[in-house]
């Protein structure tokens, strides 16, 4: 189940299709490659990965509308995205340690992120995010591509240990041209690593397009490594939950690092501080629209007679019960005054941090000076 890159770029399109096990249209579709790993999913499990993908885009709509409304300093939005990163965490196990960046919402929705959790790190509040030892999951990480590091050295102590648990990085596109994420596999394949690398392609780094940071498939670098990999339709939950299992199986039996390359697409900004109008073609994002992860469970659901009026009206209870919730803590939070930001940062007292609250205080105060004139 390995990826082989090709080598005329006139063919790679079609020769590396990713895998796929439920078409836009919502019909299903057979893979022998994949087929295995999702023979247990009845019509209730894929009610439960439609429910979270639900809850997940509800969520994302919410965090943009505060960030709108000024609650939020920023969001960094995952529309589009909710099939790889909802699949990817409900195959783990609840010991596996996962290491998100800044967009995995479905991930933490998935690890049991309370609505809390969710916004007051983008609020900038002090001790907002979870504890990482709860939910099995590092803060989200900012830095792109740094989280590899984190998981591959994660993965190396929990060989040290005698355990049987994977760790996994997500990331972007982007960042597989960061050193970091490249070293990670190195030590990750040197070490033989129990690590999942999840690449989540979603066409665009910011305003770079994918065909910039690379002119093959993504899935076909993590070979040149030593590391096996797959490219699925990152928009097809059915096809990431199996991709996911595989590369858990793989890992956890002590062969290594697997690489997954989920192509989807970023329907929205970002973050709520860019315009992707500026860059992007409408064509394209309608294009994308219409391989919505949802509306493809949907349909298939429909077609099995898993899907109806009160099956909706139920996610849609459970979505609103969760982003009343989110949307309480982030207007009822409490801000500290912007000098506490130093009251913690040593045990003793220190004479630099008092010269840089002296130098804070007259920048805040240089505000003050313009609210008056």
């Amino acid at each position: 189940m390995t990826y082989t890159p090709t080598t005329d770029t006139a063919q790679h399109t079609d020769l590396d299709a990713p895998l796929q096990l439920l078409t836009p249209e919502g019909e299903r579709r057979h893979d022998a490659r994949l087929e295995p790993w999702i023979a247990d999913l009845d019509a209730e499990a894929l009610q439960g990965l439609y429910r979270d993908m639900a809850i997940a885009r509800r969520v994302d709509a919410e965090g943009v509308a505060l960030q709108r409304q000024g609650q939020l300093g920023l969001w960094a939005p995952a529309q589009g995205q909710e099939a790889i990163q909802i699949a990817s965490a409900r195959a783990c196990r609840p010991d596996d340690f996962l290491f998100p960046s800044y967009r995995e919402l479905g991930v933490l929705l998935v690890r049991g992120a309370a609505p809390a959790d969710l916004v007051l790190s983008w609020r900038g509040e002090v001790l907002s995010t979870y504890d990482p030892h709860e939910l099995h999951a590092a803060p989200p990480q900012i830095i792109i591509g740094a989280q590899a590091l984190h998981a591959v050295g994660y993965a190396m102590g929990v060989q040290r240990d005698g355990g049987d648990q994977v760790a996994v990085a997500y990331f972007g596109d982007g960042a597989t041209s960061q050193g970091d994420v490249n070293e990670a596999m190195v030590f990750g394949s040197s070490f033989g690593a129990p690590v999942v690398f999840v690449c989540s392609n979603n066409q665009w780094a910011i305003s770079e397009p994918v065909t910039v940071q690379s002119k093959f498939p993504i899935a076909g670098r993590a070979p040149g490594f030593g590391i096996p990999s797959l490219r699925v339709d990152g928009n097809d939950v059915l096809a990431c939950t199996a991709a996911m299992r595989w590369a858990l199986d793989h890992a956890r039996r002590g062969e290594g690092p697997a690489f997954l390359e989920a192509v989807t697409y970023r329907m929205g900004p970002h973050t709520t501080s860019d315009d992707p109008t500026r860059y992007r073609d409408a064509a394209e994002l309608e294009k994308w629209r219409a391989r919505d992860p949802l509306l493809r469970l949907e349909a298939h659901l429909r077609e099995i007679d898993a899907f109806d009026d009160a099956f909706r009206a139920d996610v849609d209870a459970d979505a609103l019960s969760y982003t009343t919730q989110m949307r309480a803590a982030a207007v009822g939070a409490t801000t500290r005054p912007p000098l506490a930001l130093l009251d913690s940062v040593y045990a003793e007292p220190h004479s630099g941090i008092d010269e840089e609250r002296e130098h804070f205080a007259a920048y805040l105060a240089g505000f003050a000076d313009e609210e008056t004139r």
